[in-house]
């Protein structure tokens, strides 16, 4: 067996869940009436439809969101021997700004508490390699909401000096206005600066009114918006980073993409062919200077890709774009569970990842390797 490495999994420590059940607006946990009934957690802006019974809404949150000991207990089960966990959205966008960093150490230094207490009792004399046992290191949440970047800007080199964390993990939104804000110029700094690599992960999506309003929504569920709306949510993300230079400003940057990059491989041509005809650019007597390196050269050059899309042919975009040394695999666990309600059945949509992978390389072996968990060894230094 190779050594398999999972850099897309998600936690919700208890401090996180208890924060999240104390509001009443997005996101926030329900407790259902019936005991027995799990809590839900609402977190997308349809789940939070009136019309929608309480106890019905978002969905439900099982110990696999909180509990690391079922964390432990699915890495056994597929295989997986190290994992990098990491806060699911909303992250902690949602904070006052008073609070922001507050919680952003809180959360992280349990996390980095959570990840030595487990690796230490896997292999108290550290003498294990890392597919001899079950690991776990972690990306740490920013206090993106802090009164000042210089705060973000802290908390991003104190997570360097802790032990089990390898970066951060960030969404679209950034200070509020997109990741093309030059407010975040400080944040992109420190991360060059210390090489860490940050985590793009989607989580506000696309209006109601791009899939036919709440209507549809309401109709088809979680369809709609995590399948289409979450992958464009990360390509328009990262196109305006490019389109305001910050992979120019930044030529150091390290930034891995959730869900194989949205469209991003798919759509690079596209994009790169509108940006040389686009007449508002410098390089086409306009006045705006437009970016100075191509799409290809970030996807090759800042890019990373996570495996996380169920099928050979977005796989195949994703290599092809990127690179298969900087492919890595993921599960998206705890989210997208077996529906049958059966106890220790493997999961489907981790299974789909594992086979599309599989296929994608056929007997290239060193590939297959290299994408289940070398290249996250290598790329995170993860030891």
């Amino acid at each position: 067996m190779p050594l398999i490495v999972d850099i897309h999994t998600h936690v919700y420590p208890p401090a996180y869940m208890e924060m999240l059940r104390g509001r009443k607006t997005i996101p926030y946990v329900h407790d259902p009436a019936d005991s027995n009934e799990a809590p839900r957690l609402i977190i997308l802006s349809s789940d939070d439809d009136p019309s929608i019974p309480i106890d019905q809404r978002g969905r439900p949150v099982d110990s696999s969101y909180f509990d690391i000991n079922v964390k432990l207990t699915f890495m056994r089960r597929h295989g997986i021997h190290c994992s990098v966990i990491s806060l699911a959205n909303p992250w902690l966008d949602f904070l006052e700004p008073s609070e922001a960093q507050k919680w952003a150490q809180l959360i992280n230094d349990d996390i980095e508490a959570t990840c030595a207490q487990v690796n230490r009792a896997a292999d108290p004399k550290g003498t294990l390699a890392l597919h001899e046992k079950e690991t776990l290191f972690a990306f740490g949440a920013l206090p993106l909401s802090a009164p000042t970047p210089d705060i973000v800007v802290n908390e991003i080199k104190r997570l360097k000096s802790l032990p089990h964390l390898r970066g951060v993990i960030m969404g679209t939104s950034g200070l509020g206005n997109g990741l093309d804000d030059s407010r975040l110029d400080p944040i992109w700094a420190a991360l060059e600066e210390t090489q860490s690599l940050m985590f793009l992960h989607p989580h506000y999506g696309l209006p109601d009114e791009a899939f036919g309003g709440t209507e549809a929504t309401n109709r088809y569920g979680h369809v709609l918006p995590l399948a289409l709306g979450f992958p464009l949510e990360t390509t328009i993300a990262v196109t305006r980073m490019l389109l305001a230079g910050v992979f120019d400003r930044f030529p150091r940057l390290k930034v891995l993409l959730a869900h194989s990059g949205g469209t991003l491989p798919f759509l690079a041509g596209r994009i790169e062919s509108c940006i040389h005809h686009e007449r508002k650019f410098v390089a086409n007597g306009g006045d705006v200077v437009g970016p100075q390196r191509s799409v290809w050269d970030v996807l090759k050059t800042n890019i990373y890709l996570d495996a996380v899309v169920y099928g050979t042919a977005g796989l195949n975009a994703a290599m092809t774009a990127s690179g298969t040394d900087r492919l890595l695999f993921g599960t998206d666990h705890p989210f997208f569970p077996p529906l049958d309600g059966k106890e220790g059945n493997e999961w489907p949509s981790v299974t789909t990842n594992y086979k599309a992978i599989n296929d994608a390389f056929d007997t290239e072996d060193a590939s297959v390797a290299a994408v289940l968990g070398g290249n996250a060894a290598r790329i995170l230094d993860l030891h």
